[in-house]
């Protein structure tokens, strides 16, 4: 017979690094606890992407071994032609985000960019619309979902894609909530034109249609910038 003792244990341990992962992600991505960090250490501000970054890679790793550790019941295997359908999608899904990936800055991202420019992790860029942002408004999430309800699920895999999915999710729109007060008036039509998480047919902005929020994402931080140095 098995030992429900710790098997509970590591589905609980499976579940709480999840979730570790995820406060820890949200609540330093904050502004207000970024603003409270850098009040207290001011020279944190330039080094701040970085260590974040180190400090995902560092919780989401124990995450995804225990995924991948733990013997859970197959739920559901795709065979024959939906396993070429699934595999094609996640392709197809992969390829996406190599595209996509002309649309970032990969030093702004990584850190570095605010590293050498000795430039605070509050000072963003401006607001950049892609190809396929002007389809949905997070490319990245829809991508990495097809990617992960596309494999083969197991219990302790099924365990882990809902709670990404869910965190995908609410992140999204708390993601949402900082841009809309970054960008103002442009990110909020580019919200009202465009699909959340799943593009739609007939939703996507045309290129002429993105550089004009682009334009007018970009003179609001002018104006808020020359008053900023003004006063």
């Amino acid at each position: 017979m098995g030992h429900p003792e710790p098997a509970l244990a590591a589905w609980t341990a499976l579940v709480l690094t999840w979730l570790l992962f995820f406060a820890s992600h949200s609540l330093l991505a904050a502004e207000g606890v970024k603003r409270a960090l850098l009040a207290r250490w001011p020279a944190l501000g330039r080094w701040y992407r970085i260590l974040y970054n180190l400090l995902a890679l560092a919780l989401l790793a124990p995450a995804v071994f225990l995924t991948h550790r733990l013997d859970g019941v197959m739920l559901w295997r795709w065979e024959g032609a939906w396993s070429w359908l699934a595999d094609g999608l996640a392709l197809a899904a992969v390829a996406g985000f190599l595209w996509t990936l002309r649309d970032y800055d990969g030093k702004e991202l990584l850190g570095l960019r605010q590293l050498r420019e000795g430039r605070s992790v509050l000072e963003e860029g401006a607001l950049v619309i892609g190809p396929l942002h002007r389809c949905v408004r997070h490319p990245w999430y829809f991508l990495g979902l097809v990617i992960l309800w596309t494999r083969d699920m197991d219990a302790a895999l099924l365990t882990a894609a809902v709670l990404v999915t869910g965190y995908l999710v609410v992140g999204a729109r708390l993601e949402e909530g900082r841009l809309l007060r970054r960008h103002g008036e442009a990110y909020r039509r580019y919200r009202e034109r465009v699909p959340f998480l799943l593009p739609l047919p007939g939703r996507c902005l045309s290129a002429s249609e993105a550089a004009a929020l682009e334009r007018i994402a970009r003179e609001r931080l002018h104006r808020e910038g020359h008053a900023a140095g003004a006063g």
